[in-house]
C-alpha cells in the first residue's frame, strides 16, 4: 500500500478530516480533532494508535511495526510493505480507539 491508499481508507471514515499541521507532505488524519493516523513527509509507513504500550511493544517485537517517530509509545508505524488487510485493520482500530475516547455528544455528531 502507499500514501494514496491509506488516505483513501481514512477518507472513508465518518468525521475524518485531513490536515497538514506539520507542513506540506505530512498527512494527518483526525476525528473529533484528535489524530488517529499520520504519514510523515519521508515516512516508511503510517503511524497509528494501539490500545496500549504493551500492544505496541508486541507489534514492534514481532516485526509487524516500528516505533512511530514523535508519538507516544502506544503508537506504532505500520510499514508500506505490510499486508493491505493488516494495514487497514490497524488504521480502523486506531480510528475506533480515538473515536471511542471522544465525548458521547461529539461521537453522535460524527455520523450525521
Amino acid at each position: 500500500m502507499d500514501r494514496d491508499g491509506v488516505n483513501a481508507i481514512c477518507a472513508g471514515m465518518a468525521g475524518a478530516d485531513l490536515s497538514e499541521p506539520f507542513g506540506p507532505g505530512t498527512d494527518v488524519w483526525k476525528v473529533g480533532g484528535k489524530i488517529f493516523a499520520a504519514i510523515g513527509a519521508d515516512a516508511g509507513g503510517v503511524s497509528v494508535k494501539t490500545p496500549d504500550v504493551e500492544t505496541a511493544d508486541m507489534l514492534i517485537s514481532a516485526g509487524a511495526a516500528g516505533k512511530a517517530p514523535y508519538f507516544h509509545r502506544s503508537w506504532v508505524q505500520i510499514p508500506w510493505e505490510a499486508a493491505p488487510d493488516e494495514l487497514r485493520h490497524r488504521i480502523e482500530s486506531s480510528y475506533r480507539l480515538i473515536r471511542g475516547s471522544l465525548p458521547k455528544k461529539v461521537q453522535a455528531g460524527l455520523d450525521g
